[in-house]
C-alpha cells in the first residue's frame, strides 16, 4: 500500500476570535489557493488514490476536499476523528488494516505533530525519526503490511512549495 499523507493547508491562526473552537479554524483564502495548485501537483505526480481520510476538524476537511476536487475524487473522502489532533494512531492503523478489500493508495489529511508522529512510528516503529510536515506539505511511504509499529519505507516528502513548482 502507498499512504500519503498530507498536512493541511494555511488556516486562520490559532486563538482568532471569530474561531474559539480550534476544530472550526479553516483555510485561509491564500491557503486555498495555494492548496489548489498543490492538488495541481498531485494530479501531475498522477496519484491513484482509494480513499482520501481526513480529519473532520475544518481546515483539514477544506483540504481533503479541494484534492479530491481536484483528483476528481469526490466520492472516496471519509472522516476520521483518528486523524484528529489527538486522535488513536493505533485506531487509525486498525481501521486502515479493517478497509476490504485492501487498497492500494490512501491519502491520510491531518494535522502537526500527529502526522509527523505517525510518519516515525511507521517508519522506525517509536517516535525516533524527527520529521516536520510543513503546512500543505506532502509525504508518500510504501507499506507491504500495515501494523502499528515499523513497516513503512519513505519514498518522498515534499513541502508546499516544492508541490507548487511542480504544478
Amino acid at each position: 500500500m502507498n499512504l500519503y499523507i498530507l498536512r493541511h493547508g494555511l488556516a486562520v491562526e490559532h486563538g482568532t476570535a471569530d474561531y474559539p473552537n480550534d476544530a472550526d479554524r479553516p483555510l485561509t483564502p491564500k491557503g486555498e489557493r495555494k492548496l489548489c495548485l498543490i492538488a495541481q501537483a498531485m494530479e501531475e505526480l498522477d496519484l491513484s488514490l482509494q480513499l482520501i481520510l481526513s480529519s473532520p476538524y475544518k481546515r483539514a476537511s477544506q483540504t481533503a476536499e479541494i484534492v479530491a476536487d481536484v483528483l476528481k475524487l469526490s466520492k472516496k473522502v471519509e472522516f476520521s476523528p483518528t486523524l484528529e489532533p489527538d486522535g488513536s494512531m493505533k485506531e487509525l492503523i486498525e481501521m486502515l488494516k479493517g478497509i476490504k478489500p485492501a487498497p492500494d493508495a490512501v491519502m491520510l489529511v491531518g494535522h502537526e505533530p500527529y502526522l509527523s508522529s505517525l510518519i516515525s512510528l511507521l517508519l522506525a516503529g517509536d517516535k525516533s525519526v524527527q520529521v516536520t510536515m510543513k503546512k500543505a506539505g506532502l509525504c508518500k511511504l510504501s507499506v507491504d503490511s500495515l501494523k502499528h509499529g515499523r513497516c513503512a519505507t519513505l519514498e518522498w516528502l515534499l513541502t508546499a512549495k516544492q508541490m507548487r513548482l511542480m504544478a
